[in-house]
C-alpha cells in the first residue's frame, strides 16, 4: 500500500484520538481493547501520544476474530456459555479507577457468515452479559470513551471486491482518512469546531421538545414517540468528571432515545447492517407498540432473528438518529460495511439499550425509573440505516402541530 507521508497520517489520527476522541487528562489512565493485530501501528501510536499527553499508565488488551471463530468451529457444543470473564472485570477495575477507555476495531464483515446463527446468538448474549457493566459506564457517560474501526485488508476486499488486496486497502484507507478528516492541516482544530456547529443542532431539537418524529421515505412509514425530557446529544459527550468527548470517530449525527412504547409503523434498511461478523441485507421491520412484530431479510433473516431474539427488550428501540444526505459519507456514495462509518451517512435506529443521558435526570435513575420514563434496557445496541435523499422527516408537538425537519435528506431548519 502506497499512500504518501502514511506515518503522518497515523501520527495525525493517534494525536486526534487521544485529544478530541478521548479528550485524555494529564495524569489520566487509558485502557485500550483492540484487534486484530493488524490495527497495532495504530495502537502504538495511541499509546505514544497518550504518553506525551502525560498519562500514568496505558493498558492494551488484544482480541483475534479468527481465534474467536476457530473456537466456533470446533469447541465443544456444550461450552459456549463459558466466558473468560477476567477481560471485562479488568476493563471495568481501570473504568471505576477513572480510566479513559478507547475500543480500535478492525473489521471483517464475513468474520462469522458461515457459522450456526444459534451459536453465534448464545456467545453473543454471553459476552453482551459480561460486558454489561462495561456498557452501563458507557451508557451514562461516566468517563470519556471513544470507538474507532481501523482498515483492514479483509475489510477492503469485502468493500473493494474487484481490487486487488493492497489496491482496496489504499482505497478504503483513502475514503477513511478523507472521513476522519484527516487531510486537514489541523484535525484536531477542525473537529473541535465541526462538533459546536453539530452540537447547536442538537441543543435546538432539545429546545423543540417534539412528542414524536414521523419519517416517510421508499419503505418506510414510521412514527417514533420521544418521552418527556429527552436530551438530543452529538457524537460528543460530556464525562461526568465534566469533559468534553466523543464517542464515535468519525461522526454526523444527532441522537436521542425513543419511547420504548410508542414506535409504530415499518421500516426499511437502506444500507446493509454487518454486525459482530454477520451480514444482513435487503431487510425491513414492522413495530407495534414499540416492539418488532414481524420482519424479513432478502440476505441473513436468521442473524437478523438472532439479534431481535437476545433478550426480551432486544425487539424494542433504544436509539434514534438523524444525519443529513450531504454528509461526506453519503456523498462519496461508498458503502462501508461497517456501521461506525455507514450510520454516519444516513438516518439510523438502533435496537436495544438507551443511553440514559439522553433523558433528563436518567442517569440518577434505577432501571425501574428509566424504563417508567420511557427507556429502553438491553443487552446489545446495534445500529441499522434507514435514511436517504428520498427522505421526509416531521417533528410532531405534544397539540398535535407539526413541522418539517428534513425535506429530502436534508435540514430544512434553521439553527
Amino acid at each position: 500500500m502506497n499512500i504518501p507521508n502514511f506515518d503522518q497520517i497515523l501520527e495525525k489520527y493517534a494525536e486526534l484520538i487521544v485529544k478530541v476522541g478521548l479528550n485524555l487528562q494529564p495524569d489520566q489512565q487509558l485502557i485500550i481493547w483492540a484487534g486484530p493485530l493488524e490495527v497495532a501501528p495504530l495502537v502504538r501510536k495511541v499509546v505514544k501520544h497518550a504518553y506525551k499527553h502525560q498519562s500514568r499508565y496505558v493498558t492494551v488488551l488484544w482480541v483475534d476474530p479468527q481465534v474467536r471463530k476457530i473456537r466456533l468451529q470446533h469447541a465443544p457444543k456444550d461450552s459456549f456459555n463459558e466466558f473468560s470473564s477476567w477481560k471485562p472485570k479488568g476493563i471495568l477495575n481501570c473504568i471505576e479507577g477513572g480510566a479513559a477507555y478507547l475500543q480500535i476495531w478492525g473489521t471483517d464483515p464475513d468474520a462469522f457468515t458461515d457459522i450456526d446463527p444459534e451459536i453465534l446468538s448464545i456467545t453473543n448474549r454471553v459476552r453482551s452479559e459480561n460486558y454489561r457493566p462495561i456498557s452501563f459506564h458507557q451508557g451514562r457517560s461516566s468517563i470519556q470513551w471513544s470507538l474507532v474501526s481501523f482498515p483492514t485488508t479483509s475489510w477492503a476486499k469485502r468493500v473493494f471486491p474487484g481490487e486487488k488486496p493492497d489496491d482496496a486497502l489504499k482505497k478504503l484507507w483513502q475514503a477513511v482518512i478523507k472521513s476522519c478528516r484527516l487531510d486537514e492541516d489541523d484535525p484536531v482544530n477542525f473537529w473541535l469546531s465541526y462538533l459546536n456547529q453539530i452540537d447547536k443542532r442538537a441543543d435546538h431539537l432539545t429546545e423543540k421538545a417534539y412528542r414524536s418524529l414521523i419519517f416517510t421515505g421508499p419503505g418506510t412509514d414510521l412514527t417514533v414517540g420521544l418521552p418527556e425530557g429527552h436530551i438530543w446529544g452529538s457524537g460528543g459527550g460530556i464525562s461526568e468528571g465534566g469533559f468534553p468527548f466523543i464517542a464515535n470517530l468519525p461522526t454526523e449525527e444527532v441522537y436521542t432515545l425513543p419511547h420504548k412504547d410508542q414506535v409504530n409503523g415499518k421500516v426499511s434498511a437502506t444500507r446493509p447492517l454487518s454486525y459482530q461478523g454477520m451480514f444482513i441485507d435487503k431487510f425491513w421491520l414492522r413495530f407495534s407498540e414499540g416492539k418488532v412484530v414481524e420482519y424479513s431479510a432478502e440476505i441473513g433473516e436468521d442473524k437478523l432473528g438472532s439479534i431481535l431474539d437476545t433478550d426480551q427488550n432486544s425487539r424494542f428501540l433504544g436509539e434514534v438518529a438523524i444525519v443529513p444526505h450531504q454528509t461526506p459519507i453519503a456523498q462519496s456514495g461508498m458503502l462501508f460495511l461497517n456501521t461506525l462509518y455507514d450510520e454516519n451517512a444516513s438516518n439510523h435506529l438502533a435496537l436495544g439499550r438507551a443511553y440514559k443521558d439522553s433523558l433528563e435526570g436518567g442517569t440518577e435513575m434505577t432501571e425501574e425509573e428509566f424504563a417508567r420514563a420511557g427507556g429502553n434496557d438491553s443487552l446489545i445496541h446495534v445500529d441499522f440505516m434507514f435514511g436517504s435523499g428520498e427522505m421526509d422527516v416531521d417533528g410532531v408537538f405534544a397539540d398535535g402541530s407539526s413541522e418539517p425537519l428534513i425535506r429530502e435528506g436534508e435540514w430544512v431548519i434553521d439553527v
